[in-house]
């Protein structure tokens, strides 16, 4: 909040949109619902995602759990939402354009934080359980309260588990594919505890513990190929107001992410036969944790300055691919200085910049400038400029396999920013009115991390290739109340991300996207609907044969919810997921039984699915 204030744009989704959507993980909660942020999960619900927000590359959004950051420090396209539920979700900030100089590696287009539940003044407790048609079910609960006034404590928990879609249309899979339904069983358990000393000292813990089984299917061979999952996300912050004028911040967080992963081929040769390719235990993961302390001073001049200091310490290994077990650091030193309205009444600015030393790449310094102006309570602009940079993944530093070698001496990815948008209220009649913003923004990547292929050693290198990525486009965003029971959001996001001399669109990134969500929420009636379209337009990947365009897709979704009783402690919601059945997904590659020869298949969206949950709160 405090950023946005400064002139970056932020977007919310609180806890009553997000169960108005009855969605069941993180990516089909963002999936059509954020402006500029395109979400494509792979294999339906808790499985690897493609996200692009304002035209980026996937690994250049940074992901956090309450604060704490969860991208995979193996490799920077693996997204950590494949065991997120959205049972858990207190709300979901979406903060755009570079935020290198809080945040550090990854936050070139932008930070989600996905916040869990949070504490209530009265105790009260939550129970869910629900259903869908894909042969899954959920259960979840959490208690939530306040005691002797100072005392903060929730607890939730959740399990989802689902026989699954099937994740390729029926005429891709091989005779030798024998499982062909995606499942997944994901269990996740949760609390946080807060504690007021005084007025002006808090402290708060935070812990959640996943584990999850994943199917990862492929259309060819397999018999079983599973990851199961043990992950750990914990965090202590301790914040203390010394005076009027001097706040500190203190904060420590520890993300533990293992994966023991299995993978069973049916043999070719030999009919009932099984062909062990990674054996049950075969390990990949890594761990993050890090600490951070901050100081912000207030000024009767009108000035106030932010100073910190930020260490993240990485470690991990992959036996599957092959990444050695080595760890690296990085030390960071930050400061911000902002104006207040006691110097400029309707206009606040702000510059910082940040120093990153770390172990295993060069040092690199960015800096940000951002700033907003009121002309009027109706009518604002607003804008971010500055660099970020993305620091090399494990498997761009030491990878040693025998089809790919790290790089030690990677230099990390830099890019120049800038978002600026104009936008203001246009009241309608009774008390209604409509929110509107037109939003540009251009960044330009340098150092590219690619892996180029070397004759001499048979293999690809991580290596900086020459030239820049440059990513432009706009969203215009609109947010209604059109009646005091009915309210709209919609956005239309156009990007251009290509590389310096060419005029292709980065695979994965679609050129146009649209989306709108319309909510009837009568407060007198014991009912509400909402309804839901996302547009994707021209999408390319590049599998063996080449590029191939998809996306032109529209997916509609409903949801209806009834509450029973007058206290509403009764609900039962109705979802119907992709109402019309649109057949959707992205080219991949595969290889045939015979001949081993490459032939394209198609990765499906989810099909029409109706979820049914019920949910008692009191």
């Amino acid at each position: 909040m405090e950023l946005e204030k400064a002139g970056s744009r932020l977007t919310t989704l609180p806890a009553e949109f997000v169960a108005n959507g009855v969605y069941n993980d993180i990516s089909q909660t963002l999936s059509g619902t954020v402006p500029g942020l395109f979400v494509a999960p792979s294999s339906g619900p808790f499985s690897y995602v493609d996200a692009s927000l304002q035209g980026s590359r996937s690994g250049d959004i940074l992901w956090l759990v309450d604060g704490v950051r969860i991208n995979n420090r193996l490799y920077t396209s693996t997204l950590p939402l494949d065991t997120l539920p959205a049972h858990m979700v207190e709300r979901i900030e979406v903060l755009e354009g570079g935020q290198g100089l809080f945040y550090g590696t990854q936050a070139i287009a932008g930070v989600i934080n996905v916040v869990t539940k949070e504490a209530t003044d009265r105790p009260s407790v939550t129970l869910s359980s629900g259903f869908h048609t894909n042969d899954g079910y959920s259960v979840s609960g959490n208690f939530r309260g306040t005691f002797a006034g100072k005392h903060r404590l929730v607890v939730y928990g959740s399990k989802d588990e689902a026989d699954g879609i099937k994740p390729y249309r029926d005429r891709d899979f091989q005779p030798s594919a024998t499982d062909r339904d995606r499942s997944y069983d994901v269990r996740v358990g949760g609390l946080r505890y807060a504690i007021d000393f005084t007025e002006n000292a808090r402290f708060s813990i935070s812990y959640q513990h996943t584990e999850a089984d994943l199917d990862q299917l492929s259309p060819m061979r397999v018999r079983k190929a599973i990851n199961s999952r043990n992950e750990e996300i914990a965090s202590a912050k301790f914040d203390y107001r010394i005076n009027d004028n001097i706040e500190l911040y203190l904060k420590g967080y520890y993300h533990d992410w293992d994966t023991s992963y299995v993978t069973l081929w049916n043999s070719l040769t030999t009919p009932g036969a099984i062909e062990v390719v990674y054996p049950p235990g075969t390990y990949w993961g890594f761990d993050d944790k890090g600490l951070n302390a901050m100081v912000r001073i207030k000024q009767a001049a009108g000035l106030e300055y932010f100073v910190g200091y930020d260490l993240q310490r990485y470690g991990g290994r992959d036996d599957v691919l092959l990444i050695a077990p080595n760890s690296e650091e990085t030390h960071a030193v930050f400061a911000q200085v902002r104006t207040t309205p006691a110097l400029l009444a309707n206009t606040v600015l702000s510059a910082g910049a940040r120093y990153n030393s770390p172990s295993d790449a060069r040092d690199v310094a960015v800096w940000t400038v951002t700033g907003r102006h009121d002309f009027s309570p109706n009518l604002f602009v607003r804008g971010v400029a500055g660099t970020g940079m993305r620091l090399p993944s494990a498997e761009e530093l030491y990878a040693i396999d025998p089809f790919e070698r790290g790089n030690p001496n990677l230099k990390p990815e830099t890019s120049k920013n800038l978002n600026l948008s104009i936008g203001g209220t246009i009241p309608l009649n009774d008390m209604r009115q409509l929110d509107w913003e037109l939003i540009g923004f251009r960044r330009e990547v340098d150092d590219l991390i690619q892996w180029v292929y070397d004759e001499e050693e048979d293999l690809d290198i991580a290596t900086n290739v020459p030239g820049t990525v440059e990513f432009t486009g706009g969203t215009l965003a609109l947010n209604a109340n059109l009646t005091s029971e009915l309210s709209l959001r919609a956005s239309y996001t156009y990007t251009k991300s290509e590389r310096e001399g060419s005029n292709r669109q980065l695979d994965r990134v679609p050129k146009s996207s649209a989306q709108a969500t319309l909510d009837y929420s009568p407060a007198a009636l014991p009912f509400g609907a909402t309804l839901n379209i996302n547009y994707v337009g021209s999408v390319t990947n590049t599998i063996f044969s080449g590029t191939r365009d998809y996306g032109h897709y529209s997916v509609v979704d409903a949801a209806f919810r009834y509450f029973l009783g007058e206290a509403r402690k009764h609900r039962l919601d109705l979802r119907i997921e992709n109402v019309f059945d649109e057949e959707h997904g992205r080219p991949a590659t595969a290889r045939t039984d015979v001949g081993n020869a490459p032939y394209e298949v198609v990765q499906l969206g989810v099909p029409r699915t109706a979820h049914l949950r019920y949910t008692y709160a009191f």
